[in-house]
């Protein structure tokens, strides 16, 4: 049996969740239909859209339901970016952001003239508030950041970012998909302006990070704010996503969500003492292994290290073999291995970009899970070393 330990990468699906998506499935009717059938489907749908938005500290109205981080990013920052004043031509973008946000706006920098402001990480892959701040100005369309970063696990000031963008009236997207299950995720207390004009306007999360189903996601909007949607051809949600509506996979989300909030403080405390507990271990059995990120303000259950001399892919080869799912925490294109741009990002050259591990705790470890890890990794490390 494998012993996961990749939970930022896809958590594995809670049974709740899916025998509410089983249940869901079964019933008949399109949501936007107005026969008995349909309305009741609608209501089931509704019914789930007020779940999430309790979990997510918003408005039910402001839930736009996606099929994921990556559609919710997109709808985010392109609809936003269309949305702009024509005298606004500037987006701030941290480095180090999710892959989803940094190739949604090159294709915005390459095909609609948009100039990308950029904001540096610092050492331990946080964006610095005052470098936020002073990126942003009366010529920027949009700017967007991340809850807590997706590899290094470093939680970023999310309120501080929101009043800074509010203060100069930049309408935010931020990416919470990381973060959500895992630290408190307040839209309603983060949301600098209360019209929705400026300030945070837009948060997006995914369901398969907390045992939701793939394909399921969603994006807060805030009521106050316009953005132009990327789908057109029915009208639903707020006229943002046209489509056919997943209740079934709503109904999932709003489960999986439910439970993670209920369970986020004890989760998050078990995560910490087993992740500590794994550090600890891990500096000293392997004295040369370096963390990166945070040292503790970070997400409970990542483990993000450096492994001098023994390149990332080898070491995940080495695990994967001795039955331990972890990953190298960097990008792998059309199945090339890169090195990580987060890693990069916060000053390491990219020899160290090559040399990472990330091992992400969930909900389903066990400290013999951890114990498995710790027998396996030391000889790993030994032999990818040698190579």
């Amino acid at each position: 049996m494998t012993v996961y330990l990749d939970h930022a990468a896809t958590a594995p699906v809670r049974a709740e969740a899916r025998d509410a998506w089983l249940e869901a499935s079964q019933a008949v009717g399109n949501a936007s239909s107005i026969h008995g059938a349909g309305q009741a489907a609608r209501r089931t749908l509704e019914d789930a859209r007020e779940r999430l938005a309790a979990a997510l500290d918003c408005q039910p109205i402001e839930i736009v339901f996606t099929s994921g981080g990556t559609e919710g990013a997109n709808l985010a920052l392109k609809g936003l970016w269309w949305a702009r004043p024509e005298s606004a031509d500037g987006i701030v973008l941290p480095d180090g952001e999710h892959h989803a946000t940094l190739d949604a706006v090159s294709w915005l920098r390459a095909h609609e003239g948009a100039r990308v402001v950029p904001v540096p990480l610092d050492r331990a892959a946080r964006i610095r508030p005052d470098a936020f701040t002073a990126a942003l100005g009366p010529d920027i369309a949009l700017a967007t950041a991340l809850v807590a970063n997706n590899e290094a696990g470093t939680v970023n000031d999310a309120a501080a970012l929101s009043a800074a963008a509010a203060d100069h009236r930049v309408p935010l997207h931020l990416d919470a998909v990381a973060a959500f299950g895992h630290v408190p995720v307040a839209f309603r207390r983060w949301r600098g302006d209360a019209s929705g004009s400026a300030g945070l306007v837009a948060l997006s999360v995914s369901g398969h990070k907390i045992g939701a189903p793939v394909g399921t996601g969603a994006l807060v909007v805030s009521r106050g704010a316009d953005p132009t949607a990327l789908l057109h051809g029915g009208g639903q949600q707020r006229s943002l996503r046209a489509g056919t509506q997943d209740v079934a996979g709503a109904v999932a989300l709003a489960v999986a969500a439910e439970l993670a909030e209920v369970e986020r403080a004890s989760e998050a405390a078990r995560l910490t003492a087993l992740r500590d507990r794994l550090i600890a271990r891990l500096r000293a059995d392997v004295p040369e292994v370096v963390l990166l990120g945070d040292p503790s303000d970070r997400l409970p259950g990542n483990v993000h290290v450096h492994l001098p001399g023994a390149p990332g892919e080898s070491l995940l080869y080495l695990l994967d073999r001795a039955g331990i799912a972890v990953s190298t925490g960097s990008a792998c294109q059309a199945g090339v291995p890169e090195p990580s741009h987060v890693v990069m990002a916060m000053g390491y050259d990219e020899r160290t970009a090559r040399q990472v591990l990330r091992i992400t705790l969930g909900r389903t470890t066990t400290d013999a899970d951890v114990d498995a890890l710790l027998a396996a990794l030391p000889e790993a490390y030994r032999t990818a070393a040698r190579r």
